[in-house]
């Protein structure tokens, strides 16, 4: 992003979202595995449309979710899947948690995979996929998050807690929202407009949601930043009865900036959701946030940008580029030397620094990957800034 002046606009989706529902699912899925077993293998994608749902992908973990001859509890994943949208909220003609076809097309995974992935002899675990990820922070907000983004997330968090609640009955769990920030000089000062459209009770008028949707901007954005009431806009089509995957087909991975950073920071080629931690699209994306956020918390930089790469079942990775626009207090190339020394960047060095074999994936699925608050069970355990020491020392 610029250090001018400039409007930028994120978007977030809601729990309820059909893609959010497919993400909910497939991170279900890789809960349970890694609950079974911690060195447990799932890549598992998912599709909803109205009263169906579909599940495929290959895995690789213990009795009784596999048995011997590699056939899928099939009965286990259907539940997985009906208790997700259970959670989430959908008991409508359309889309019921209790009513919907549920397939399951789960399988093994391939033993060429498999051998480029586990470790054996003196070959360390490598990478379960070639690609490239990415890590971002600055200090736009307290959690190190680009702010039209962050304040996307908290309005539909915000409005799911109250549906959840009981407080806001009249809302269905499918929403989206999308804010506009002015900036100057490269900061944040304000709204320019937002907007919400949320499924909603087929009483409600257009005006009605308007006013429930309201307080929870409100509430979100700062003291003064709230866009001219012209530029606020709610259901803008003037109805929103049918939504989730009655009104769309959803499918796993899909909001891929949604996820991360709303389009403020360069994205890799791979989704998060479904995915063990094995697979560096996930687990690695995850690292080079941690890594970015704990530069900037150690006040090296004001942004921070971080890029690696891996080849399929090669453990080290092939690079590590540092980029702080001009913000950081010493050279990029001796950040990237120093976040190197200070956290062992290999697959097995990620999911043991950063805990990631365990079942914290579901919570993970709805209002974004980053910016959240560390879980006590190990949970957003890329948030911490803990490496703030070991990275001043390595400098």
């Amino acid at each position: 992003m610029s250090t001018g002046n400039y409007l930028f606009t994120s978007e977030s989706v809601s729990e309820g979202h059909p893609d959010k529902v497919c993400d909910r699912i497939s991170d279900g899925v890789v809960d349970a595995f890694l609950a079974a077993d911690p060195q447990a293998r799932v890549a598992c994608e998912t599709l909803t449309t109205t009263n169906r749902i579909v599940l495929a992908g290959e895995v690789r973990g213990p009795e009784p979710l596999v048995d011997s001859n590699g056939h899928i509890d099939a009965a286990r994943i259907e539940e997985i899947a009906r208790t997700a949208v259970k959670e989430i909220g959908y008991e409508q003609d359309g889309f019921h948690w209790r009513d919907a076809d549920v397939s399951v097309y789960l399988h093994a995974q391939s033993s060429d995979i498999a051998q480029g992935v586990d470790a054996a002899g003196n070959k360390d675990e490598g990478a379960g996929d070639q690609g490239l990820m990415f890590g971002y922070a600055c200090r736009e907000t307290d959690v190190l998050m680009p702010a039209p983004i962050q304040y996307s997330h908290e309005i539909l968090k915000s409005m799911a807690d109250a549906r959840h609640s009981g407080a806001d009955s009249g809302l269905g769990p499918d929403s989206k929202s999308q804010v506009t920030l002015r900036y100057v000089n490269g900061k944040p000062v304000g709204a320019t407009s937002v907007v919400v459209s949320t499924q909603h009770d087929e009483a409600l008028s257009q005006d009605d949601v308007r006013e429930i949707v309201r307080p929870h901007v409100l509430k979100v954005l700062p003291d003064g930043w709230m866009c001219p009431e012209d530029e606020f806009y709610v259901n803008p089509t003037g109805r929103f009865v049918i939504g989730g995957p009655d009104g769309d087909a959803g499918l796993t991975g899909r909001k891929i900036i949604v996820d991360t950073y709303g389009g403020a920071a360069p994205h890799g080629g791979g989704a998060f959701s479904g995915k063990d931690p094995t697979k560096v699209d996930r687990s690695a994306a995850y690292a080079t946030r941690y890594v970015a956020k704990n530069v900037v918390a150690a006040e090296l930089a004001e942004r921070c940008t971080i890029q690696v790469a891996y080849a399929i079942g090669v453990s080290k990775p092939l690079s590590v580029y540092v980029e702080t626009y001009g913000t950081g207090k010493v050279d990029d190339e001796k950040i990237a030397e120093a976040v190197q020394k200070a956290m062992d960047l290999s697959p097995r060095g990620i999911r043991e620094h950063l805990g990631l074999n365990k079942p914290i994936y579901a919570r993970t699925a709805a209002y974004g990957h980053f910016g959240r608050t560390p879980d006590a069970d190990g949970g957003f355990s890329w948030e911490k800034t803990d490496l703030v020491d070991a990275i001043h020392n390595a400098l």
